[in-house]
């Protein structure tokens, strides 16, 4: 009897909240491959749900910085050298030094790139041109031998596509269809359930992304945010709140990271869900979060930054309102006309519901089988 195929999924985060690999490892389990997921393991990883596929984190003495990622990939290379594979997945440039290594002794097994972002721009690169420099010479180094390469929306693929004159297909990060079978009320979740509701959700809250603005923005806005999930700039964030008025701090609650069905039942109470993104960086102004669709999916209405391919999710749907620019005084103003305006809110709400039903994983994974077709 033939032995099942075998796809090693890589990737430098804890694995917890990290939905487009999950979405990508459990599409490959029903494809018919033996899959496992290699993450890192943090001081502060909280244990991982029962999955379907078989996972792996790796401890490592540094967190962060130069170090954490020169001995992630020296760990993860050795790592996948002695382990089996058909299919090497590398998510990120963060991984894939290490994944090209390890096919280079693999000769049969395929390696896939999958790209979240456009990674040599991202914010805390742009700044530290020498390191910047570091990763772009890995990509150039590698990018131009690769056979599968697929990322998360048109714009970064195209510039990819005339950069190494490759074809790089599209997948982008939509929320599969969601039912909402488990959901608890207001006051299970401790919501307040007499005030609207925003909601900012998301793995990467983290500076230039519009949460210092969110917060601030509540001194004139009377309903109650929610940040769900965590970031870089969530405890100084949390720092500044204490700080301020009652008023203030009665307005913007603190839920920290959730696993995905929980996080998005607090995202359906929600009335109006952010998206704030600053194009500070191409990373960010090629971005298409995944929340957007999230908040689709539960039909809550959108207010977003002018990121290009955002703005054109939520204006081609009409499932929200689209900032000519971000401030504390236009988002303030923006969010109390929504809540005083249900008739709208109801439209875009209504907006969501109809357009979630094209813009779905579903859909998505059409692309996906082609890259891995049916082992079984």
């Amino acid at each position: 009897m033939s032995k099942k195929q075998k796809a090693i999924v890589s990737v430098t985060n804890d694995l917890y909240t990290d939905q487009r690999v999950h979405k990508v490892c459990t599409f490959l389990l029903a494809q018919g491959y033996d899959v496992l997921l290699v993450g890192r393991k943090r001081k502060t990883s909280i244990p991982l749900p029962a999955r379907a596929y078989k996972t792996k984190r790796i401890r490592l003495l540094f967190e962060t910085g130069a170090k954490f990622y020169a001995f992630f990939n020296l760990r993860l290379f050795f790592y996948l050298l002695f382990k089996r594979a058909d299919v090497l997945v590398s998510n990120d440039l963060d991984t894939l030094l290490a994944n090209h290594l390890a096919k280079k002794f693999k000769s049969k097994t395929r390696l896939v790139y999958d790209s979240h972002e456009y990674f040599t721009e991202v914010p805390e690169l742009i700044n530290r041109p020498k390191v910047q420099r570091i990763w772009l010479r890995i990509e150039r180094l590698i990018f131009p031998k690769l056979k599968d390469v697929y990322t998360v929306n048109q714009s970064i693929a195209d510039i990819y596509s005339a950069k190494y004159n490759k074809e790089v297909k599209v997948v982008r990060n939509i929320s599969p269809l969601w039912s909402g079978k488990e959901i608890k009320s207001k006051k299970e979740l401790g919501i307040p359930e007499n005030k609207s509701i925003i909601i900012l959700q998301g793995a990467g809250i983290n500076i230039d992304r519009g949460a210092e603005e969110a917060v601030e923005a509540m001194n004139n806005v009377d309903a109650i945010l929610l940040i769900v999930g965590d970031g870089d700039v969530v405890p100084q964030l949390k720092e500044f709140v204490s700080e301020q008025n009652d008023l203030l701090k009665s307005r913007i609650r603190f839920i920290g990271k959730q696993p995905y069905d929980v996080m998005m039942n607090y995202t359906f109470h929600a009335d109006i869900g952010l998206t704030l993104d600053k194009p500070l960086s191409l990373n960010y102004k090629l971005s298409l979060p995944n929340k957007v669709f999230d908040y689709m999916h539960t039909t809550t209405a959108v207010v977003a930054t002018n990121i290009k391919e955002v703005a054109y999710v939520v204006m081609t749907h009409q499932i929200g309102k689209v900032l000519d620019e971000l401030s504390v005084e236009t988002l303030s103003k923006t969010l109390t006309s929504l809540i005083n305006d249900p008739n709208r809110l109801e439209k875009y709400h209504a907006n969501c519901k109809v357009a979630a039903q094209t813009e779905n994983w579903e859909i998505e994974t059409q692309v996906l089988a082609k890259i891995y077709p049916k082992v079984v």
